[in-house]
């Protein structure tokens, strides 16, 4: 048999996309393996978030072409969409196709050979959307449901990279999530670039797939992941409360701490509508996790901007931060603002990653001795095993195959730093 490897780098969204089109190689007679040396194809998902991203998807093709460079390598995503002619100046690369048509890469499975130069197929038009998923890779699936994005923030180059949004029919969306749990997958976490815009072409919402999606039968888990303030309602969070099915964790990207810089970054909610979104889950689900993201150093940020956007965030009852220094991008607006110098970004940026650092540790520390349910993966770490709680906590205990895809109910014993714990399991 043929054998197909794949590195995704950037997002969920990039691996539930990198996830499924290995699923159409295996379906072709490929056997899926990890070992990229081994591979007679390998697929590189890329990702152009930030300047270090491009770069981090140029390291992972040398490697691999340095490794082995008989293999076919397909460079696909954001970064070969946005610099298409960048990415064929690498020596060895055979296929490289845009974040719109990474799929097509499906109708040449069996055509697939190396190519004296790279064969581009990068078009700027959004085709027709279809919710895929991943599987295989673990117990828990990341579901892609909306891609695209309208919004153009000003340091964002994304909706140049993925085109306008666009989501499936709620029905055809639901029907592809029950294939997923058929499959035996028993935690679905929704993906993609601006989710909360579900359904907006159609009349639907974000908040009626919920409710279809959790009467899914044999789906014991659903997570929201990246969600705009401004479209995480009332009447979803209110749902939240009371859903056995939906955890209670939120990833709700803040950005910029403070008003001026967020109008600036044409975010579309204010710092005191942040922190009412926050307080409303907190008083309503005291023990929920909630993420954001925050950019440090963006055009302009003075050291007062900065020294208000910490302690904005210090006065949030955060669990965790993803913590990015600005990253110019071309054609985007903020590329024609004042910079803050490299030096202070990165200072600034490790200085938030410690307040981060400490709010994790708040934040597990008041779990200690609490018990919450455990979805284990599906693959354990030797004579340990790990899933993660309802309010995202990584927990590690002793390993036993019977518990593997299942939910079991955890102490959590002892805070082992980032985002972990151990834990005891229950009977």
């Amino acid at each position: 048999m043929p054998k197909v490897a794949y590195i995704s780098l950037g997002c969920k969204l990039n691996f539930s996309e990198t996830s499924w089109i290995v699923q159409q190689f295996e379906n072709a007679g490929y056997e899926r393996v990890d070992n990229h040396e081994q591979a007679d194809v390998v697929v590189v998902d890329t990702c152009t978030v930030t300047e270090l991203a491009n770069k981090k998807s140029r390291q992972a093709i040398h490697k691999i072409l340095n490794r082995n460079p008989e293999t076919i390598l397909v460079a696909i995503g954001c970064y070969t969409q946005l610099k298409p002619d960048e990415v064929a100046e690498i020596e060895g690369i055979d296929y490289i196709f845009g974040s719109d048509n990474k799929m097509d890469l499906t109708d040449i499975i069996g055509n697939l050979q190396k190519q004296p130069k790279p064969v581009i197929s990068v078009t700027k038009e959004s085709r027709v959307f279809e919710p895929i998923y991943s599987f295989g890779d673990r117990t828990r699936s990341f579901f892609k449901v909306q891609d695209g994005c309208d919004y153009f923030c000003s340091y964002c180059t994304i909706p140049h990279a993925r085109g306008r949004s666009r989501s499936n029919t709620l029905a055809h969306t639901v029907d592809v999530a029950r294939e997923a749990v058929a499959r035996g997958i028993r935690e679905i976490v929704l993906t993609g670039v601006n989710i909360g815009d579900f359904g907006r072409a159609n009349g639907e919402s974000l908040y009626q797939l919920l409710l279809e999606l959790e009467r899914i039968e044999g789906l014991k888990r659903l997570r929201i992941s990246s969600i705009e303030p401004n479209l995480l309602t009332d009447q979803i969070i209110e749902h939240v409360v009371d859903s056995e099915v939906i955890m209670p964790h939120f990833h709700i990207p803040l950005q910029c701490g403070t008003d001026r810089l967020l109008a600036l970054m044409h975010r579309r909610y204010t710092t005191g509508f942040y922190a009412k979104r926050i307080e409303l889950i907190k008083k309503l689900m005291p023990d929920a996790c909630i993420a954001a993201d925050v950019i440090t150093g963006v055009p302009t940020e003075s050291d007062a901007d900065f020294a208000e956007a910490c302690n904005f965030i210090k006065s949030m009852p955060l669990s965790y931060l993803h913590v990015f220094p600005y990253s110019v991008r071309a054609n985007t607006l903020a590329a024609r603002m004042e910079m803050v110098p490299n030096e202070i970004r990165k200072r600034r940026c490790q200085d938030l990653i410690g307040i981060g650092k400490t709010m994790t540790k708040a934040f597990i520390d008041s779990q200690i001795g609490r018990t919450r349910p455990v979805l284990f993966e599906a693959e354990p770490f030797s004579k340990e095993m790990c899933g993660f709680t309802d309010n995202y906590i990584r927990v590690k205990t002793s390993a036993n195959q019977a518990f593997i895809n299942t939910v079991q109910n955890v102490r959590i014993d002892r805070y082992l730093g980032d985002n972990e714990a151990t834990g005891t399991i229950i009977a």
